[in-house]
């Protein structure tokens, strides 16, 4: 939450000059409520069954060059799998929790796994291991744009497929 993926995402789509996909935006369109409200009527477990319905579906289409999704999706085994299978690219942006924190804080909408700071801190350890196991790392810093980071994640995507 708040590593800017969303950003970063639409800012490497222009870069490769391919289509991106927000996951989050695509379960808003497909369930006409956004996770937020998923999440909080019907609970985390429903929303990551929504969640790994809609990546199944974006990946099988293939039109989007460049997906992004949500912070805990990638912490679901069978999402990584299905990503694997299309033999995606997978990069996580690795932000300090300060900075995270700082941008959640900024967010008019609230964030329900992450209501506050001790709360979003504790998910924030939580899932860095899992982010461990993602393609390539690339740290983020706050005055680097997300122009300046889509262009890291290239080279690091360029530099994995040249190996």
């Amino acid at each position: 939450m708040g590593s800017g993926k969303t950003t970063v995402g639409n800012a490497l789509a222009r870069l490769l000059d391919c289509r991106a996909l927000d996951l989050d935006s695509f379960i808003t369109e497909c369930e006409q409520r956004g996770p937020k409200e998923i999440i909080e009527q019907d609970g985390e477990e429903a929303f990551r069954r929504i969640e790994t319905r809609a990546l199944r579906e974006v990946l099988l289409e293939a039109s989007a060059g460049v997906i992004t999704v949500g912070g805990g999706a990638w912490n679901v085994a069978e999402n990584r799998k299905l990503i694997a299978s299309q033999k995606a690219f997978t990069v996580w942006l690795d932000p300090s929790f300060e900075l995270c924190w700082k941008r959640i804080e900024s967010d008019a909408e609230l964030r329900p796994l992450a209501p506050s700071r001790g709360l979003a801190q504790t998910l924030y350890a939580a899932r860095r291991p899992v982010y461990e196991l993602a393609n390539a790392r690339v740290p983020v810093y706050e005055n680097e744009s997300a122009e300046e980071i889509a262009k890291q994640v290239a080279r690091a995507a360029a530099w994995k497929a040249a190996r």
